[in-house]
């Protein structure tokens, strides 16, 4: 248990799950760093407002995919770590980020669909009382559409769905068989373009904000407040 929730034993106390889907193609070489940064403060900042909230997170764990495009290499198209537990392993979450280095990327759709279907898969946690399951993603890009030719190469990831819809269905809706998130728990946030297939999310995937940014520049503003108040005001 994360020793910074001791003192709300009597409250209500929940796990939260995080992924965050990092861009790191070479047009996001102006803004990863301030990404990266944020996302290393994310826990405190998450906790203190919890705090005000009379509210505390008996276990916060948090995973990373960066991606960048299987079309332009795909040895290292998708870099990821499994879930790791803050603050006990801070260190290894600070080393991964600080290995994340902008480059390549091909043409201007990159590999973000991929990176959110290996997301939506997680081994998320199941046994606590309460919880939040939280997808970020951060790109100044559109996505390539799943099961093009990429989904032919030989480092391609097996789990990845190979249309729009079937990953649809594994987010889930009312309804769905195929659900592998808990309908209750999840949640995606959007940093990316106003163009597809970000755009669509927020309209046809239940739980989701979108926050547009442009090309190149649109995540200079980007501000982890909004991750921090999305959570926050959820649970």
């Amino acid at each position: 248990m994360n020793p910074a929730a001791a003192p709300y034993q009597g409250n209500l106390q929940y796990a939260v799950d995080i992924v965050l889907c990092i861009d790191a193609t070479g047009s996001m070489n102006p803004v990863l760093g301030s990404v990266k940064e944020s996302a290393l403060t994310f826990q405190q900042r998450l906790e203190a407002v919890m705090r005000d909230k009379g509210k505390a997170i008996s276990q916060l764990r948090v995973r990373t995919v960066a991606f960048r495009d299987f079309g332009d290499n795909e040895d290292d198209a998708i870099e990821q770590t499994g879930f790791l537990t803050l603050p006990e392993q801070a260190e290894e979450f600070r080393g991964f980020l600080g290995g994340i280095q902008a480059r390549g990327g091909g043409d201007r759709p990159e590999s973000g669909l991929e990176a959110l279907a290996l997301a939506v898969g997680s081994p998320w946690e199941s046994g606590l009382d309460r919880r939040r399951h939280v997808i970020v993603m951060f790109t100044d890009a559109p996505a390539h559409p799943l099961g093009g030719p990429h989904s032919a190469l030989q480092r391609y990831p097996a789990a990845v769905p190979r249309s729009a819809d079937e990953l649809f269905e594994r987010w889930g809706y009312a309804g769905s068989q195929e659900a592998v998130m808990e309908q209750s728990a999840k949640r995606l946030v959007l940093f990316a373009p106003d163009e597809e297939p970000w755009n669509e999310m927020q309209e046809d995937w239940d739980m989701t904000l979108h926050f547009p940014s442009k090309a190149g520049h649109g995540l200079e503003e980007f501000e982890m407040d909004e991750i921090i108040d999305t959570i926050a005001n959820s649970l």
